[in-house]
């Protein structure tokens, strides 16, 4: 019974850490969010999708595997949310495929639609992408409409587990329907967080990877418009979590409650995760604050972008841990899932917790990957030349 306990904490630091990474990765919606208003030229337009999009790879390709993952550690989360909850899930998509498909065509000779057309795509997928996101983390907190009844796999007719409560199969989540239309407001709170930390990635990124000074002035500039409505978004979601009622588990019985002040609880239960929300958070705003105040620091990519990773870990980490319910329902408390109800077998488990081994090599191979596509820095001259690429 531990081993399994082990195994299943294990996997939702795992999922949880995948998640940190897929938001930091969010730097390229947040970057393309800018085209129109941070790009007022097309050279600078082209610096900045040619910057963004040598990475596009990492942040799909992560958020595949974010899901897969999901699906084979905690498979009836999958089954509900991503089956439950599709027209939501499938927007997200569509706006990553609106992406992949114009950073191929948006320069390729003849195409029909033009560049306008494509860089419209990226703005577009920069807001959706982030927003949408960041607004199906929220419901970890805030919950969702759907209920669980394991004992529909022996009905041969109907062998659903999962049923959501909602003909607007996810959407629900966005305009205020269910059966507490007021947590769908924290949401969009999350959602509005994430992109505006999506942009303020992106703007780092930028000065980092881009050798132009006047488009530089400009990308500290707008780090000011983009910092101060996060703060305020994301303060105002941490107060609510913290303050408000949270989805506690009886450790003896399973039986799902009510508890106040419950992930302040886990966070005074749990130090080490309150050292790593703390030390992400101090990580964010160091990347920040050094970039506004020193002109000539053009680093704070790497200090913010870890300190967003172990952030969002710390508040994955919080929502799963402690006898929490990770993924509540409203619509039946009962039906919230947990570790424990929601994983897959100890074999399972344990297989995939050999192949996990291997991540430590793949991130090796990102990282000299990114380093050997990020030598040599994008410049104005570079994109007059006729090998642009995207």
């Amino acid at each position: 019974m531990e081993s399994y306990i082990f195994f299943q904490n294990y996997w939702w630091f795992l999922v949880s850490l995948l998640g940190g990474l897929l938001v930091f990765l969010l730097f390229v919606q947040g970057g393309n969010s800018l085209i129109f208003s941070l790009g007022k030229t097309e050279v600078e337009r082209t610096m900045m999708i040619n910057s963004t999009g040598r990475k596009w790879e990492f942040t799909f390709t992560t958020l595949v595997t974010f899901g897969g993952a999901f699906f084979a550690s905690f498979p009836l989360f999958y089954s509900t949310s991503f089956g439950g909850a599709y027209w939501l899930w499938m927007i997200i998509l569509f706006s990553f495929v609106l992406q992949a498909v114009s950073y191929e065509f948006r320069t390729k000779a003849g195409n029909l639609l033009g560049h306008k057309t494509y860089s419209t795509f990226l703005f577009i997928n920069g807001i959706v992408g982030p927003v949408l996101l960041g607004a199906a983390v929220a419901t970890f907190f805030t919950g969702s409409g759907f209920i669980i009844n394991k004992a529909n796999i022996a009905d041969l007719a109907n062998p659903v587990i999962s049923q959501w409560q909602s003909p607007w199969h996810g959407l629900e989540e966005l305009y205020g329907a269910g059966s507490q239309p007021a947590s769908n407001w924290w949401n969009y709170v999350l959602g509005l967080a994430v992109f505006f930390l999506a942009r303020i990635l992106g703007i780092l990124y930028y000065i980092n990877n881009i050798a132009d000074e006047g488009f530089n002035r400009k990308c500290r500039k707008h780090l000011w418009y983009n910092t101060i409505p996060f703060l305020i978004f994301f303060l105002a979601f941490l107060g609510r979590v913290l303050l408000g009622e949270g989805f506690a588990v009886n450790p003896d019985t399973k039986e799902v409650f009510m508890e106040s002040h419950k992930y302040l609880h886990n966070f005074l239960a749990m130090p080490a995760v309150l050292i790593l929300f703390l030390a992400g958070v101090g990580g964010v705003l160091s990347g920040i604050i050094l970039t506004l105040f020193k002109l000539k620091f053009n680093r704070g990519i790497w200090l913010a972008g870890a300190g967003t990773v172990l952030t969002v870990l710390a508040l994955l980490l919080l929502a799963g841990y402690n006898n929490t319910a990770y993924y509540p329902s409203t619509a039946d408390l009962q039906s919230s899932l947990t570790l424990q109800n929601s994983c897959s077998s100890l074999f399972t488990l344990k297989t995939m917790s050999v192949v996990s081994l291997l991540i430590p090599f793949v991130l090796a191979y990102i990282f000299f990957a990114w380093r050997a596509i990020d030598k040599k820095k994008i410049t104005a001259e570079e994109m007059k030349s006729d090998e642009i690429k995207y």
